[in-house]
């Protein structure tokens, strides 16, 4: 073996060594880089030399830098996330949905509902009373008061799901072109013979961040590309970014390409909590205020209308409610103006207390679907919580398992400092020993020259 061809080996080995030196400084680097996996320096022998029947060995080199990390476990991650985001945004609505009805308590509408129907009562005992007769108006109010607010409210959250909605989009947008351009940009080392992986774990974290959006469905492609649907719509690739839209129809949101082709078909993700509780979940809340609302309108007036008022002379065909309509129970503003409009008596005689004793009763009553209003209001209240309940349960499984992956992803993909720096010293001391490789080349060479 010639001089020069030592030299050749040990410079290899210099290079060689020293590259693997710069990448496990870059796993140490890395260390505490969640989205980052761990490289792992691959060498290999280089091609050998023959000579007549000999072959000698042509030193090292690095034959690759492999990203390791398991695609299997990203999958399952990206499922999980899905999963967990939807139920985190149904429970956290959920507990604002819950917080506004504040119950039990003297502020809850069951608690003024009670209250109203139990003035009744009390002006039944003295029907001439005016101030039983203001009592009856002031409970009225509250209730209907805080029925507004409740209605008010809950139509508000929804109001604030479509702009949250709508601003998801936005960022599911932003997310595939970004994937897109990762694409490219990886195609592009790819072909050129590279390992990009530093842009496939920059690509790995916005794909993260996008499960947590909407369910998706990821393809892995030769050339390191991907190829990514969200919603059952083709999404992006390395050639094409869909963008999307939220639409309105009908009073139902969906979410739909631009071009309005296309539609997501959702059953997980953040964006998916938004429009179920847009679509369904509060609508069918405020429908059963709106029931509720309904009966005590309707079965109030239907009572209070066939009494005789306190008045010289007496009347009757009077409504206590004027109108019921979105959450808002309206009292007939002349009972305001004069109590004793009020309607207690059943036949306009001094003392007589029927009518009062009537209204007082429809606390009792079955009035909606074979259920009282105190029932079916507090029927309304449990679902609430628990669906609270329900979704609460499902974020902390979720969470769960989640936890259990990313410690999967950590044992595989994560950098053990312990590890890189043995593996420091490793090539360290490689990299000396094909420095030293090199002082005997020289002192080789310069024997030779002194012997001419």
């Amino acid at each position: 073996m010639s001089i020069n061809k030592l030299f050749d080996i040990s410079r290899r080995s210099l290079l060689t060594y020293q590259s693997a030196l710069n990448a496990t400084s870059n796993n140490i680097s890395n260390a505490s880089n969640p989205n980052y996996s761990r490289q792992r320096v691959v060498l290999a022998a280089e091609r050998p030399e023959y000579t007549a029947n000999l072959s000698f060995g042509s030193g090292v080199k690095l034959d690759d830098i492999q990203r390791i990390r398991d695609t299997i476990v990203d999958t399952q991650i990206w499922s999980f996330n899905s999963k967990h985001s939807f139920a985190d945004k149904q429970a956290s609505t959920l507990n604002k949905l819950e917080a506004l009805l504040s119950e039990p308590s003297e502020l809850g509408l069951s608690n003024l509902t009670s209250q109203f129907f139990n003035s009744w009562d009390k002006l039944a005992v003295d029907p001439d009373s005016t101030a039983l007769r203001n009592n009856v108006l002031n409970t009225a109010q509250n209730m209907s008061g805080k029925m507004q607010n409740l209605y008010e409210s809950y139509t508000q959250i929804k109001k604030d799901l479509k702009v949250e909605t709508a601003q998801s989009v936005e960022s599911v947008n932003s997310y595939l072109e970004q994937i897109h351009t990762l694409n490219k940009e990886i195609y592009a080392v790819k072909a050129s013979g590279n390992a990009p992986n530093d842009l496939l774990d920059e690509r790995g974290a916005i794909i993260n961040e996008l499960s947590k959006l909407a369910n998706l469905n990821v393809t892995y492609n030769q050339d390191d590309t991907v190829s990514i649907s969200m919603g059952g719509v083709y999404a992006v690739d390395r050639l094409y970014s869909q963008k999307f839209i939220v639409e309105e129809s009908k009073g139902k949101l969906s979410v739909t390409t631009q071009d309005g082709e296309s539609k997501m078909s959702l059953n997980s993700g953040e964006i998916f909590g938004n429009l179920n509780m847009f679509n369904n979940v509060i609508p069918d809340y405020l429908n059963k205020i709106d029931t509720i609302g309904q009966a005590i309108y309707d079965s109030v007036n239907s009572v209070h209308s066939t009494g005789q008022t306190n008045t010289n002379p007496t009347q009757t065909g009077v409504n206590f409610f004027s109108n019921y309509s979105n959450g808002i129970l309206e009292l007939n503003e002349d009972l305001i103006d004069n109590p004793s409009l009020i309607a207690a008596s059943a036949d306009g005689q001094d003392g007589n207390n029927e009518i009062a004793l009537q209204i007082a009763a429809l606390q009792k009553a079955l009035l909606i679907d074979g259920e009282t209003i105190t029932n079916t209001y507090s029927n309304f209240v449990n679902k609430i919580a628990n669906d609270l309940k329900t979704h609460n349960q499902n974020t902390e499984s979720y969470q769960l398992v989640l936890n259990q992956l990313d410690m999967q992803v950590s044992e595989a993909s994560g950098v053990s400092v312990d590890e890189e720096m043995v593996n420091v010293l490793k090539f360290q001391r490689s990299y000396d020993a094909a420095a030293k490789l090199i002082r005997v080349a020289d002192e080789m060479f310069q024997t030779l020259l002194n012997a001419f």
